[in-house]
């Protein structure tokens, strides 16, 4: 497949579209409900698209640990760094929570919002929020649909056991709603210094 990835259609209110490769195979299916909002999703559990540098991030709905329902494209203007974690209050996840905390101001600056999403339900969030003093959103992932979406939903093992889970991964929006960075299977060292720079380095005006 190509690198771009063609809208055949209009983008009716409340009705299906198809989106194609650039052969015209049938790739993925894209839908709005009935506020209007963009979704993409898998269509009969066969098709798969990766998510790629340079495109639309995928839009989603999802419950916020301030009590509202968020979409990704309510940022539209902003930077977003949307990081998906495994579990509230687990030594790495708190790690890298509170580095992105100690760093928020940084972000801010940089016209970037920071959003946390794991499968935990909005009050495990807000008590993680209140024990560690974070001071962005945290969203409620909890059938694991947007990991689906950005294909983070991954086998992983433990212990010797196996099982589906949050790959730790994060993700560079930009104030257009493009792709323009990710990491995955990343190490909590270093890491949301290394984000910063990406954004500092390639201002966050020109992303």
């Amino acid at each position: 497949m190509g690198n771009r990835i063609k809208e055949s259609g209009r983008r009716p209110y409340s009705v299906h579209y198809p989106l194609y490769s650039e052969s015209g195979q049938l790739r993925l299916v894209g839908w709005e409900d009935s506020e209007g909002f963009g979704w993409f999703g898998r269509f009969g559990g066969i098709m798969t698209l990766k998510i790629e540098i340079g495109a639309r991030a995928p839009d989603f709905k999802l419950e916020a640990s301030n009590g509202e329902r968020v979409k990704l494209s309510d940022f539209k203007g902003k930077n977003v760094v949307l990081f998906f974690y495994p579990k509230d209050m687990t030594p790495s996840c708190t790690t890298e929570a509170c580095d992105f905390r100690d760093r928020s101001d940084d972000f801010k600056g940089l016209n970037t919002v920071i959003l946390g999403v794991s499968m935990d339900s909005i009050a495990r969030h807000q008590k993680f929020i209140e024990k560690y003093d974070l001071p962005f959103l945290l969203l409620a992932d909890e059938d694991h649909k947007v990991a689906e979406l950005y294909e983070v939903w991954q086998w992983k093992k433990l212990y010797g056991k196996e099982f589906m889970g949050i790959e730790r991964s994060t993700f560079v929006i930009n104030k257009k709603g493009i792709l323009v960075k990710e990491w995955r299977k990343l190490r909590v060292k270093n890491h949301v210094e290394e984000a910063l720079e990406y954004i500092r380095s390639h201002g966050s005006a020109k992303l």
